[in-house]
């Protein structure tokens, strides 16, 4: 029986930095210089698309509350990304 996964902080770090990376380009977060709500449709979605390939790639090899973490962070950010794609094509 393998071993249980070991918890890793900087794991959530990098998925908290990622999804906060995310919130910036879809207009979220205000951009810390302008202190303005920016999209940026490609930036925000080679995130999303990092945060999915890391998904599949640690699959099986998280711990509980960082698999819920990672997903959590793509349940929240993939509609966004669809609505701010949705606004730009109106």
């Amino acid at each position: 029986m393998p071993a249980a996964p070991e918890a890793d902080p900087r794991f959530n770090e990098f998925i908290i930095l990622q999804a906060q990376n995310a919130g910036l380009f879809l207009g979220q977060i205000p951009n810390p210089h302008s202190g303005e709500k920016q999209i940026n449709l490609r930036a925000a979605k080679s995130v999303i698309d990092s945060l999915e390939m890391l998904a599949s790639k640690t699959n099986g090899n998280l711990t509980a509350s960082e698999q819920k973490l990672l997903t959590t962070a793509l349940d929240n950010l993939r509609p966004l990304f669809q609505t701010a794609l949705a606004s730009t094509d109106s």
